[in-house]
C-alpha cells in the first residue's frame, strides 16, 4: 500500500506532508482512514475540484477507506478567500448545494467492499452545539498569534477589507471536523490542497491536544495551473462546472480539447487513471505530433466519461465531429446539435437572407466585403457543404431540425444561425 505514495509523486500529486516516513509506515501498516472536505459555497462543483475527487477516488483503489464531507456547517462561512468576505447564503441554499454537491462526489467513489466510502456532512456535529460550548471546547485550544501567520488570514489582514470574525473563526470549524471524524471513524489522514495546508495543520494540532498520542497525518496536493498565467479551470465564459446545467458536456469536452500543449502531459499525469506506460505513449505522441491533439482528445474523452457518462460523452465525440466536417450533421438529435451550438457564436434570426448577410451577423466576416472574400475563396460553408454562391440565402430545407443553420470559415471557424417564428 505504500506504493501510493511513490504513486502520487510520480503523478504530480504530493506537494507535502507532516510526516512522509511516518506516512509511509501509517500506510505499511493499514488500514488507512481519510477524509477530504468540500464546502458548498456554489451550486455545482468545478473542474479545480476534480484533483481532490479524483485523488481521493486513487486513493480508495489503493486500500484507503474515504470519507467525503461535504460541509453543511463549514459552507455556511466560507473558506476565507484572499481579496474580500464572502457573501454568505442561507441555510436553505446551503443544505440545497449540500445535496447537489454530494450527488456529484458519490459517482466517483465505492460504497460497497471493505473500505467503502462514507459521506459525512458536518453540520452532524455542530448543529447542536452551543456558541459557548464551541467557544470552551474547541477555541480554547488554539492561540490567535498562531492563526494571524495562517497565508490567508495574513493576506487578508494585509488588505483593505480586513477579516471578519466570522471568516477567521473557520480554521477551527475544519479544525473540529477532522477531530470529529478521528473520534468517530478513526479518521487519521486528511488529504486537501496546498493551499488549505494551514487549515490542514491546524486540524492535526487540535487532535494531538484533546487526543494525546494520537497518530495523524496531513497530505497535500499542488495547485493546477496554466503555463499562459491565467487560472486554472476557466474558460472564455467563466468556470468550467461539473453540472450539465452550468456547463453543458460539450462545452466541458471542449474545455480540456483545448488544454495547452505546455500543460497536457502534467494535467494527464494529475487527471488519468492511464498507466505510466500509456501516458508516455501519449506525451511521446504530443512532442511529435502536437497538431493531433491526442493527448487531449484522451483526456476529454476519460474525463468527460468519467463526470457525464458514456453515452453523454459519445454524443458530445459525434457532435465535435460533425461540426467541423468529420461527420454527418443531420445524424445528430436535435438536443446534442442544441447544446452543441449554445457554445458557440450564433445569431436569431426570423428570414433567411444572403449568406453574405449571414456570415457578418455571425461574426465570421468583419463585413460583407469580407464575407464575399471568404466565399470566393473556398472558405465558407453551410451544414458543412461548401458554398460558391453568396448572394443566395440558404433554404429552409436546409434547416437542421426546422431550426439551425451552422456556418463555418474555413477549418475552424463556427458559428451557428438559429430561425425563429
Amino acid at each position: 500500500m505504500t506504493d501510493i505514495v511513490d504513486e502520487l509523486k510520480w503523478r504530480g500529486l504530493f506537494a507535502q506532508s507532516t510526516d512522509e516516513d511516518a506516512l509511509r509506515k501509517a500506510l505499511a501498516d493499514g488500514p488507512v482512514t481519510f477524509y477530504c472536505g468540500y464546502d458548498p459555497t456554489a451550486a455545482s462543483l468545478h473542474v479545480g475540484h476534480l484533483v481532490q475527487v479524483l485523488t481521493m477516488r486513487r486513493l480508495q483503489q489503493a486500500g484507503l477507506r474515504p470519507l467525503a464531507l461535504v460541509g453543511g456547517a463549514t459552507g455556511q462561512i466560507g473558506d476565507p478567500r484572499p481579496t474580500a468576505e464572502r457573501t454568505l447564503n442561507d441555510p436553505e441554499t446551503v443544505a440545497n448545494w449540500v445535496s447537489r454537491l454530494r450527488s456529484q462526489i458519490e459517482p466517483f467513489l465505492s460504497f460497497e467492499g471493505e473500505n467503502a466510502a462514507v459521506m459525512v456532512n458536518n453540520l452532524d456535529w455542530t448543529a447542536g452545539m452551543s456558541a459557548i460550548e464551541f467557544l470552551r471546547d474547541i477555541g480554547k485550544h488554539f492561540r490567535v498569534n498562531k492563526m494571524l501567520t495562517k497565508d490567508s488570514i495574513a493576506r487578508r489582514l494585509e488588505s483593505d477589507e480586513g477579516i471578519s470574525y466570522t471568516e477567521f473563526s473557520y480554521q477551527l470549524l475544519q479544525s473540529m471536523d477532522y477531530l470529529e471524524l478521528y473520534r468517530r471513524y478513526g479518521c487519521t489522514l486528511q488529504q486537501g490542497g496546498s493551499d488549505q495546508w494551514g487549515n490542514l495543520t491546524a486540524g492535526l494540532d487540535l487532535i494531538h491536544r484533546l487526543e494525546p498520542g494520537a497518530e495523524v497525518h496531513a497530505l497535500a496536493t499542488p495547485l493546477m495551473t496554466k503555463a499562459d498565467g491565467t487560472k486554472f479551470g476557466k474558460s472564455e465564459s467563466g468556470a468550467v462546472w461539473l453540472d450539465p446545467a452550468m456547463t453543458t458536456p460539450y462545452a466541458f469536452y471542449q474545455f480540456w480539447l483545448n488544454v495547452d500543449d505546455r500543460d497536457i502531459s502534467r494535467y494527464m499525469r494529475i487527471l488519468s487513471f492511464q498507466s505510466p506506460a500509456e501516458l508516455a505513449e501519449l506525451e511521446k505522441v504530443t512532442e511529435e505530433r502536437p497538431q493531433a491533439r491526442t493527448a487531449q482528445r484522451a483526456l476529454a474523452e476519460e474525463l468527460t466519461t468519467l463526470v457525464h457518462g458514456a453515452d453523454q460523452c459519445a454524443a458530445v465525440i459525434a457532435a465535435s465531429k460533425a461540426l467541423f466536417g468529420q461527420g454527418e450533421l443531420g445524424e445528430l438529435d436535435e438536443a446534442t446539435l442544441s447544446t452543441a451550438l449554445s457554445e458557440v457564436p450564433h445569431a436569431q434570426v426570423t428570414e433567411l437572407g444572403p449568406l453574405v448577410d449571414l456570415l457578418v451577423e455571425v461574426g465570421l466576416a468583419p463585413s460583407k466585403s469580407g464575407a464575399r472574400r471568404t466565399v470566393k475563396e473556398g472558405g465558407a460553408y453551410v451544414n458543412n457543404v461548401k458554398v460558391t454562391d453568396g448572394e443566395s440565402a440558404p433554404a429552409r430545407e436546409e434547416l437542421l431540425h426546422g431550426r439551425w443553420l451552422v456556418l463555418r470559415r474555413g477549418k475552424k471557424n463556427l458559428a451557428a444561425v438559429e430561425v425563429t417564428g
